[in-house]
């Protein structure tokens, strides 16, 4: 794995279309996001080999999510306002984990590096 934040704003810059939260990152937040990122692949898909655009792909997605308004919503706020300026109101409040966050091109991409198919959604019981 050879990802860097100098290949990561390469792709993002290149693949992305919502890429202000990244490019708004300064050196060391990006490299903290890459960081969880790289983690949190190896972690869920242990047994393949994690290309680094997967890598990068992510990494956009976390930049996005741990935005000043979105990490607002995720740590539980429902609303907030500046008086003059904007108030923002969150549907639901976005108490997910990482994982959970990995897109399907991200899938797609370690599933054709391993010659593989991964999907997004989990078989799971439920009770009717």
């Amino acid at each position: 794995m050879t990802v860097s934040v100098e290949g990561a704003d390469e792709y993002i810059n290149s693949f992305t279309v919502d890429n202000e939260d990244w490019n708004d990152s300064d050196h060391e937040r990006k490299q903290r996001v890459l960081n969880v990122a790289d983690d949190v692949l190896i972690r869920k898909f242990p047994d393949y080999k994690i290309p680094d655009d997967a890598v990068y792909e992510f990494a956009n997605v976390l930049a996005i999510a741990y935005n000043d308004t979105n990490r607002l919503n995720k740590h539980g706020v429902a609303s907030y306002s500046i008086t003059g300026v904007a108030s923002f109101n969150f549907k639901d409040t976005m108490k997910v984990d990482d994982e959970s966050l990995i897109p399907k091109k991200t899938l797609d991409l370690i599933g054709e590096e391993n010659g593989v198919k991964l999907g997004g959604r989990r078989i799971q019981w439920t009770v009717m």
